[in-house]
C-alpha cells in the first residue's frame, strides 16, 4: 500500500504556526482499522482522509469528495483545521481546477472556497446555551483553579463547554494561563463534555492588531491536551461572540503556543464562513 500524504499548517500563512494536520488522498477505500492506525502513526491532533466518491472521480477535476477526520485515539464528527488543510492540498498542491470544493462528512456537506487571501470554510453554526455553573464547577476549578469566570455556556451539538474569563484579564493572561488537562478525564466522565473552550473579550488595536475575541481549546477526551487552532470551536465561539458584541463579522485569535488567526462571517442561512490561510510543510508517500 502506498498513499500520498501531506502535512499542512492551517489558519496561518507561515510554516510552523497555526495547526498542523496530516492529509491522506485515498484512491480506494481503506480497511476501516487502517484510518486509526495511520492517525496514530502521524500523531497530530488530526489526520484527514480524502476519498473519491465515484470510480471516475479524480483529485484534479472533481469537486466533491468524502472526508473523515481522526485524532490519534478516535474518529471525530467535525474538524475545521483539517478540512482547511485538505482543501489547501487539493487547491495548491494537486491544482484542483474548481473554485469551490464540497466534502461529504459526518457533519453533513461542508464547502471550502478558494479566495486570493485564503480559503473560506462553510461550517455549521452551533448555539451555546446558558449553563448552570454548579453542574460544571468541578471541571472548571480543575482546569483553571480560581481564575475569575464571567460566563459559562454549553453547546449540546458539539459537547463543548465555553468558559468566558473575566473582562479584567487580557490576552497575555490567557496565553500564559496554566490549564490542568490531565485530571479533566477523571472529573468529567459523563460524556456530556468533550471539549473545553476558554475565551476572552478582545482588546482595541493600538500597537497590535485588533481582535474581537481570543480563545484556547482543550480536548483531552479525544487525546488532544491543547489544540493549536480549532475551526470547530469557532463554530461555537462565533455564535456566542456575535450575540455578545452585536457583530456579524469577527476577527479572532487562538492563543496557543503556535497561534492562529480566523476571519469569521455569520451568514443569513444559519451557517458561518471561517477564513484562514494554510502552509504546506511536508509531502511524501505512506507505505505499509
Amino acid at each position: 500500500m502506498k498513499l500520498p500524504i501531506f502535512i499542512a499548517d492551517a489558519f496561518t500563512a507561515k510554516a510552523f504556526r497555526g495547526n498542523p494536520a496530516a492529509v491522506c488522498l485515498l484512491e480506494n477505500k481503506l480497511d476501516e482499522d487502517l484510518h486509526q492506525k495511520i492517525a496514530k502513526e502521524m500523531n497530530l491532533s488530526e489526520t484527514a482522509f480524502i476519498l473519491k466518491l465515484h470510480p471516475n472521480d479524480n483529485f484534479t477535476q472533481s469537486s466533491c469528495f468524502g472526508l473523515r477526520w481522526f485524532t490519534p485515539q478516535n474518529e471525530v464528527p467535525l474538524c475545521g483545521h483539517a478540512t482547511l488543510a485538505s482543501a489547501a492540498v487539493l487547491f495548491h498542491r494537486i491544482k484542483n481546477v474548481n473554485s469551490t470544493l464540497t466534502f461529504v462528512t459526518l457533519s453533513g456537506e461542508l464547502k471550502a472556497r478558494k479566495e486570493e487571501d485564503g480559503i473560506v470554510l462553510d461550517l455549521p453554526l452551533y448555539p451555546a446555551h446558558p449553563q448552570k455553573l454548579h453542574e460544571v464547577e468541578d471541571l472548571i476549578k480543575t482546569a483553571i483553579g480560581d481564575t475569575l469566570v464571567q460566563d459559562v455556556r454549553y453547546s449540546p451539538d458539539t459537547k463543548k463547554l465555553l468558559v468566558r474569563l473575566s473582562d479584567t484579564y487580557n490576552r497575555s493572561f490567557l496565553e500564559s494561563l496554566t490549564v490542568n488537562t490531565e485530571n479533566l478525564l477523571q472529573v468529567e466522565t459523563t460524556g456530556k463534555v468533550k471539549g473545553l473552550i476558554l475565551t476572552l473579550k478582545g482588546e482595541p488595536g493600538g500597537q497590535t492588531q485588533a481582535f474581537d475575541f481570543y480563545s484556547r481549546y482543550f480536548a483531552p477526551w479525544y487525546g488532544v491536551a491543547e489544540d493549536p487552532v480549532t475551526g470547530s470551536a469557532h463554530a461555537v465561539l462565533s455564535s456566542y461572540w456575535s450575540e455578545q458584541l452585536g457583530k456579524k463579522h469577527l476577527h479572532a485569535f487562538q492563543c496557543s503556543n503556535r497561534g492562529g488567526e480566523l476571519t469569521i462571517s455569520l451568514r443569513s442561512d444559519g451557517r458561518v464562513d471561517i477564513k484562514g490561510g494554510a502552509a504546506l510543510v511536508l509531502e511524501g508517500t505512506l507505505t505499509a
